[in-house]
């Protein structure tokens, strides 16, 4: 005698189950799209025009390395070390003043002080170009009020200057440090560090060997926001010191607008890749810590 099993239809268990997903990517779709086009298309024109050279006589175009050869030499190259240069000295200094600050926002037990520092850290993070310019100009330039009230003239000071730029660049980046880590500063255990308390260690001890290994690549982190930031501000250096101060962000917008010299705009497009290519390498070191750091503070 044979006993008929049951008959077990997987073919329409599994479409029911791709038209279960079929919302979801659906939703994720607008979101790939505006990626593609505000993203994808603009690199796809900054590499293809880094690497095209235009005849002046013919008009005929070709592909060329001597766009991006030219932009690391030079005035370019100048002005790639000066950004460079600044956006690590601001970040560097955003980050150690940030921190201190940013740890006073996370162990005060007062929450009105607490959310008034984070509520005025997004106003200044996101406050810049020609208004925060205009406001050191007026503040600490040579006919400022502070420069005159005490005499800072005399004492060599100079708004207008690599160093000056590093106090203005300050002015929004401390704060944004503040946003970035105070959520990591959060995350540390309490726990971690009565252990460390119980087992004779002291408050130094256990910010060195405890708390800034486990923050450290929220730290890197954050010193990666802020170089980017300052790595791509445009409006205040060119309000404040033009081109007293070489800068690459500058030099692009020199070669756009034929400022220096006419038919530059395929270096800009190379100056603009050499920056995407420094942002890539910053970003490569600061991944794979984040995702260590990860493990620990939300473990």
């Amino acid at each position: 005698m044979t006993t008929a099993l049951p008959h077990t239809d997987v073919a329409p268990a599994a479409s029911a189950k791709r038209r279960r997903r079929a919302p979801g990517w659906l939703a994720v779709l607008p979101l790939l799209v505006f990626t593609a086009v505000a993203f994808g298309l603009p690199a796809l024109a900054i590499l293809d025009g880094a690497f095209t050279a235009k005849d002046a006589t013919t008009g005929a175009t070709s592909y060329t390395g001597a766009n991006m050869t030219a932009s690391l030499h030079g005035a370019y190259l100048t002005a790639l070390v000066g950004s460079v240069k600044l956006s690590a000295v601001s970040a560097v200094l955003g980050a150690l003043f940030g921190l201190p600050l940013a740890q006073a926002v996370a162990s005060s037990r007062s929450r009105a002080l607490r959310e008034a520092v984070l509520t005025a850290s997004g106003v200044l993070a996101n406050f810049g170009g020609v208004p925060l310019a205009f406001a050191f100009v007026a503040t600490l330039g040579n006919a400022g009020v502070l420069t005159l009230h005490l005499g800072l003239k005399d004492s060599g000071w100079d708004l207008y200057s690599f160093w000056g730029l590093v106090l203005v660049y300050l002015y929004f980046l401390i704060p944004l440090m503040v946003l970035t880590i105070t959520p990591a500063l959060d995350g540390l255990r309490a726990q971690w560090r009565e252990a460390a308390l119980n087992n004779g260690a002291t408050g130094v001890q256990y910010w060195r060997h405890v708390a800034l290994p486990v923050l450290a690549p929220s730290l890197l982190g954050g010193f990666v926001l802020l170089f980017g930031s300052a790595f791509a501000a445009y409006a205040t250096a060119a309000a404040m010191v033009g081109s007293a101060v070489p800068l690459v962000t500058l030099q692009i917008a020199d070669a756009l607008s034929g400022n220096v010299l006419v038919g530059q705009e395929n270096v800009a497009l190379a100056l603009s890749l050499d920056m995407v290519l420094v942002a890539g390498l910053v970003m490569a070191v600061y991944l794979p810590l984040q995702r260590r750091s990860a493990r620990w503070l939300d473990a």
